[in-house]
């Protein structure tokens, strides 16, 4: 080839090259996603921002097109492929379609963004409270509705029913076709363990790694089964609490590869730095400062990043997330994953950010400590903010307000297990459960606390209590009666067994028998239920459907009485409706008590019935107890027994 052809290609090449950058340079933006995906008119706070992301979006200029919707600001960070918009919603404006206009290099690209309009009475949907019982489900092990969405290409740790920590197959489809079991069963509310995508390699069943969220992950289905689901619960008197995660994410997320501000997520970025778990730091005025920081800085894992819940536009997008999954799928209330483990001036701005778009909104934190200080700290209105402390008693968490209206009640539920496990004695059995009952008053209101007979991250009840069904009795009998918000574990209503070790997470997550085609034993028809499990299943149904209509249980004060000989006794009174005395006898032998002692709550010559057994009582003289037994006595001054509630399977 002469020097004159080479000149010439050589120049082609550089022409190409140019018209190559040339068009590299008027391409117009790329906007893979922008979140929240919508919005809605009529929200109490009118402010709303937007993360857009996209290759190079950084370099974008932004503009609103339509009513209705202004752009008050742009701002960048030091990511090139983010935008933050802070936007601005008028007063009075309807729902309709604006449009996000982005420009660079002369090229533009138009987006919709569409406002919505609210559910009636969204602002004001009811929570739940004392009045309510939740039911902790993992959604994986439940039950299969749709076989085809078990393995899904491109999510990674595909269904394998025989690995104790693999994915099983159950999905919202499977949870919508057991509904009318769960309401018969009495529960009123369903907190579901995470559903959102979870693109992690193994362990992906239990939800808590998120990788996206604003998806539901296609292994369970899809929004619109999601909302399905709210909605059928919803038709038969159910509502449905989502448990999120504002504290870390799953190391599969975007955001671990691409954060959209280098301080989204806590260093070290490889997961060396774990949280040491020390829960007290947060309180604890001697703690020092690097105990306190590592406690909520630290990763819960190397497979999960912890966010950095100072960083104001995270913080901002944690608190419109929640908002979003509460409007869109018709939410009753949220659970709150390891809550203590953020900073704790988001968390009381995000419970309070929450409690104004939903006053009456149900919100439920799991503050996994023993020590009722600890968890009282968090609940708003807490007495431990009513006292002036010196400042070297102080810590910089007390520099805010809690306003989160719930709690685990990890304290109380660890000492019933203790009590009934332990013999009699001074200060064991019944007497460490009546002297730990004076915690009440750390609490600005006990009632709000939920109480559990297990969940998914402790022992299941029948192994904790060495598979005593007496003892299993009892448990119920007390966490659906004392004064507190209740809340049982899928599975307890057929003693479902786990292991007992507290390190033993997946085996404490077994399959609900009948929930997959094939299986030996059916739940929720009965089928291959042994007696045992038959009769309690029943006893426990008939305790929750008359828990709806106790009113004294739901509202009323708790008056105890000590112990005596295995027996403990207290009741409900007030709330509107009749007294409740339950009454537990642990020991071997049968137990005779004067009622004259229960005076105060037991007026003279009443008569009452055993909800559980049907028995008409004349409690005028005494009240006798079974062995190892539990009675829960409806007060009936007008001697007419309330007739037991009819078993939904019966027909009758």
């Amino acid at each position: 080839m002469s020097a004159r052809w080479r000149r010439m290609l050589a120049a082609l090449a550089l022409l190409g090259l140019a018209l190559a950058g040339g068009v590299a340079r008027a391409a117009p933006p790329q906007v893979d996603r922008v979140e929240p995906p919508h919005w809605w008119v009529g929200m109490a706070e009118p402010r709303l921002q937007l993360l857009a992301e996209g290759p190079g979006l950084a370099a974008a200029q932004v503009r609103v097109e339509g009513s209705g919707l202004t752009l008050e600001r742009v701002e960048r960070t030091d990511s090139p492929d983010h935008l933050f918009l802070h936007l601005r919603i008028a007063p009075g404006a309807k729902p309709g379609v604006s449009r996000l206009v982005f420009e660079h290099g002369g090229e533009r690209l138009r987006r919709e963004y569409r406002l919505q309009a609210r559910a009636p009475g969204s602002a004001q949907r009811r929570g739940f409270d004392s009045r309510d019982v939740l039911l902790n489900l993992v959604p994986d092990r439940f039950a299969n509705g749709d076989p085809a969405n078990d393995s899904l290409p491109g999510l990674g740790d595909p269904a394998d029913r025989s690995a104790l920590g693999g994915r099983h197959g159950g999905d919202l489809a499977g949870l919508i076709d057991r509904l009318d079991y769960l309401a018969g069963l009495g529960v009123t509310q369903l907190w579901l363990t995470p559903v959102l995508e979870n693109r992690q390699p193994a362990s992906s069943y239990h939800g808590y790694a998120a990788t996206d969220l604003y998806r539901v992950d296609p292994r369970l289905g899809t929004l619109d089964d999601y909302k399905r689901l709210a909605a059928e619960a919803r038709r038969r008197g159910l509502g449905l609490i989502q448990d999120l995660v504002p504290n870390h994410i799953g190391d599969g997320h975007r955001w671990r590869r691409q954060p959209p501000a280098r301080d989204w997520i806590h260093p070290p970025l490889d997961g060396s730095a774990l949280t040491n778990h020390a829960r007290t730091t947060i309180r604890d005025a001697y703690a020092a400062p690097a105990d306190r920081e590592a406690f909520t800085r630290g990763w819960f894992a190397p497979s999960m990043p912890d966010l950095n819940t100072t960083q104001p536009l995270l913080a901002r997008y944690l608190v419109q997330q929640a908002i979003w999954w509460i409007e869109e799928v018709g939410l009753s209330g949220l659970r709150v994953d390891t809550w203590s483990y953020s900073d704790a001036g988001f968390l009381a701005d995000w419970a309070a950010r929450l409690r104004r778009e939903y006053p009456q909104l149900g919100i439920v934190g799991e503050e996994w400590s023993l020590n009722p200080l600890v968890v009282s700290a968090w609940q708003a209105g807490s007495p431990l903010f009513g006292t002036v402390e010196p400042a070297a008693r102080r810590t910089p968490a007390d520099a805010t307000r809690p306003a989160l209206p719930s709690l685990m009640d990890f304290p109380l539920h660890d000492t019933l297990r203790q009590a009934l496990t332990e013999p009699e004695g001074f200060s064991s059995g019944w007497r460490r459960l009546y002297d730990f009952m004076v915690n009440d008053r750390l609490y600005a209101d006990p009632a709000r606390l939920v109480l559990f007979d297990g969940n998914h991250d402790v022992p299941r009840l029948a192994p904790a209590l060495r598979h005593d069904t007496a003892l299993q009795r009892m448990a119920l009998a007390f966490v659906l009666t004392t004064r507190r918000t209740p809340q049982l574990y899928y599975g307890v209503e057929v003693m479902l067994d786990s292991p007992a070790t507290h390190d033993a997470f997946d085996g404490f997550r077994a399959d609900f028998p009948g929930g997959w085609p094939g299986d030996a034993v059916d739940a929720f028809s009965g089928r291959g239920l042994t007696a045992e499990q038959a009769e309690m299943q029943q006893w426990l149904r008939r305790l929750l459907t008359w828990r709806k209509t106790a009113a004294a249980v739901h509202g009323g004060a708790l008056t105890h009485f000590l112990p005596q000989d295995g027996t403990y006794v207290y009741a409900r009174h007030g709330g509107g409706g009749p007294a409740v005395l339950v009454a537990f006898n642990k020991s071997e032998q049968p137990r005779r008590l004067a009622t004259s002692r229960f005076a105060p709550v037991l007026p003279a010559g009443v008569h009452g019935v055993d909800i559980l057994s049907g028995e008409a009582l004349d409690l005028s003289s005494e009240l006798t107890l079974a062995p190892r037994s539990v009675r829960v006595i409806e007060l009936d001054p007008s001697r007419h027994p309330r007739p037991l509630p009819a078993d939904p399977r019966s027909g009758s």
